[in-house]
């Protein structure tokens, strides 16, 4: 398995921007591809989104397309998820995963971060 770790979470107000980071080690990084998903208090762990592990192929959530950019740096094993225009709504434990194929659904990763709480105020 391949050891995930978050950072980059914290309190924004309604329209600013963070950037999360997701530190991996263990394996061969740029063998897998990358994902974020997200959990708010009370509802299930939904996708966000998702990059190939050579970067040829992502996909991004409608909820958060257009506000919302993925990539990732193999050299530094590190994926970043950039977000912007940030609603009350995005608030919620974020999360990267890793797997051998890529996916938009909780199944398809076998690694999981911890998470890093992004708070959106109004």
């Amino acid at each position: 398995q391949v050891q995930l770790v978050e950072s980059g979470g914290g309190v924004v107000q309604a329209g600013g921007s963070l950037r999360l980071s997701c530190a991996a080690s263990g394996r061969t990084f740029s063998n897998y591809a990358m994902g974020w998903f997200r959990q708010a208090p009370g509802k299930e762990r939904e996708f966000v989104a998702a990059i190939s592990s050579n970067s040829g192929a992502t996909y991004t959530a409608g909820s958060v397309k257009g506000r919302f950019t993925v990539s990732r740096d193999n050299a530094k094993n590190i994926v970043y998820l950039q977000m912007s225009s940030l609603k009350p709504e995005d608030t919620a434990v974020y999360y990267c995963a890793a797997s051998r194929r890529m996916g938009t659904t909780p199944d398809v990763f076998g690694s999981w971060g911890q998470g890093t709480q992004v708070t959106v105020s109004s």
